[in-house]
């Protein structure tokens, strides 16, 4: 395997749906284990692999992200990619899945790595909550944040591909995708009564199946409660993800020589030349969030 998908919390690593996957790689936080056994374990994880691409939500806590770019500082590889992610933490898993059922493909790391922004805009993500008072992602007014103090007041919170929210009641239901999916939905408690998003969403949206797992724990960062039912619909089947990778023009990277698609290399962040007579873009710098560490010796 020439790519090892790596995530930031064991609830994160969502189970297929079908078929044997490789395992995704968990990444400890700070306080759970010293930077030299981050780095040991990352190093490992690169001489058994070759390539590691690390999917993480975007609203993942500071400190966090600094032990990512310091291990990949330490070791001064090329060959880790750091990728934060717009989109529910449920939805990134999902996403994780989707890479994980590539990487047993001929795809290169570079065009695997990369393809993590292509296959993020087929994800629709979102989540039921009963208050919006602490969401953030999407708009909301201030009739939706005087309902929230009603009993019973529920809300659809909807943030990829494009934000939505709209009060669940009536025939109100949010447009969802125009081809083949897969439902995961994850919740804190089970649903008492109305189950809106298995019988009133998923049918909406014709998907092929449903299945449901526990609410990774930055989803309550992320919405903002910890009442949240937390959905994503996706692409289930990894040979059309990979026809939906291979269609897309590839290129190589200036600075590091991988190949991919897209505008930019997601293991060394090197943007492709321009073409339109213009300046040539400087070269990337390297872990700029990262603090100063020494060194590997």
């Amino acid at each position: 395997m020439p790519l090892a998908i790596a995530v930031t919390s064991p609830d994160l690593v969502i189970s297929p749906t079908d078929g044997p996957v490789p395992d995704a790689a968990v990444l400890h936080p700070p306080g759970e284990e010293p930077l030299e056994t981050a780095v040991a374990r990352a190093s490992a994880l690169l001489d058994r692999c070759g390539h590691v691409v690390v999917l993480y939500p975007d609203s993942l806590p500071g400190p966090y992200v600094r032990r990512l770019h310091a291990v990949r500082a330490v070791l001064e590889s090329d060959r880790i990619a750091l990728l934060p992610i717009a989109l529910p933490p449920l939805a990134v898993g999902v996403l994780a899945r989707q890479l994980r059922q590539l990487s047993v493909s001929d795809l290169s790391p570079g065009v695997l790595a990369s393809a993590a922004r292509l296959l993020a805009h087929y994800i629709y993500a979102g989540a039921q909550l009963s208050s919006v008072t602490g969401l953030d992602r999407v708009e909301v007014g201030l009739g939706a944040h005087l309902a929230s103090v009603l009993p019973g007041t529920r809300f659809a919170a909807l943030v990829n591909p494009g934000p939505r929210l709209l009060r669940i009641g009536g025939d109100a239901v949010p447009d969802g995708p125009g081809f083949a999916t897969w439902m995961t939905v994850a919740r804190d408690k089970p649903v008492r009564g109305d189950d809106w998003v298995l019988e009133t969403l998923a049918p909406h949206w014709h998907v092929q199946g449903a299945q449901e797992t526990a609410l990774p724990e930055e989803s309550r960062r992320w919405w903002g409660t910890r009442r949240a039912v937390e959905f994503a619909a996706a692409i289930p089947d990894p040979s059309l993800l990979y026809q939906l990778v291979a269609s897309v023009r590839r290129e190589e990277c200036h600075w590091c020589g991988l190949e991919l698609i897209g505008d930019r290399c997601a293991f060394c962040t090197g943007p492709l030349p321009r073409t339109d007579g213009g300046p040539a873009p400087s070269p990337p710098r390297r872990d700029r969030a990262a603090p100063a560490v020494p060194a590997r010796r």
